[in-house]
């Protein structure tokens, strides 16, 4: 199924994107509910428990896409890596000292990037993703996905990401992520 019409991309800031929260919970709600993320109502009350704190980072950065009539298709946000971060910490085997160093500005971390099933194809996580990268003045971007998601990780390597790990965010529980990395500079 196609949806005809224009959409566009807004560039927010954490202020502006807690304002939108319902239409980044709808989009997440409906994205990650598909395989092989399965993400239930308690996974989703838990990302938006969250989403107030990661929006009130300084560098917190978001695009969402709506439809004409205001319909929210699409979204993509998140912050640079603070100097403390886990995220290196959470991959299966270590990487070089030189590619866990943060700085606070070094790396930018997305931390999502989703478009509902019916705009799917036609270009729009490509364009919330330039939208967001055009925001931010990091030297890289890191983002984990799920190794079950074929579409997301060839996407990504299409925009020129390369795998440098794997890790198992948030526990032993958790799927498999690919940990890649884009470097802008």
């Amino acid at each position: 199924m196609t949806q005809q019409g224009t959409i566009a991309i807004e560039r927010m800031d954490g202020s502006a994107a807690v304002m939108a929260v319902d239409a980044f919970r709808k989009i997440y709600a409906e994205a990650f509910a598909e395989p092989p993320y399965n993400e239930t109502e308690d996974d989703v009350a838990a990302a938006f428990r969250r989403f107030p704190s990661q929006a009130r980072k300084r560098t917190f950065r978001a695009a969402l896409a709506r439809t004409g009539d205001g319909e929210p298709v699409g979204m993509a946000y998140g912050h640079t890596l603070d100097p403390d971060t886990v995220w290196w910490d959470e991959l299966t085997e270590q990487v070089p000292d030189d590619m866990r160093r943060e700085d606070g500005n070094r790396t930018f971390g997305l931390m999502e990037l989703a478009v509902r099933g019916p705009w799917r194809g036609q270009g729009i996580a490509r364009r919330l993703h330039e939208t967001l990268l055009g925001s931010i003045e990091a030297e890289r971007v890191l983002l984990n996905v799920n190794q079950g998601s074929e579409a997301a990780s060839a996407a990504y390597r299409v925009w020129g990401y390369r795998k440098v790990g794997e890790a198992r965010p948030w526990g032993t529980g958790a799927d498999l992520r690919d940990v890649m990395l884009l470097d802008l500079r």
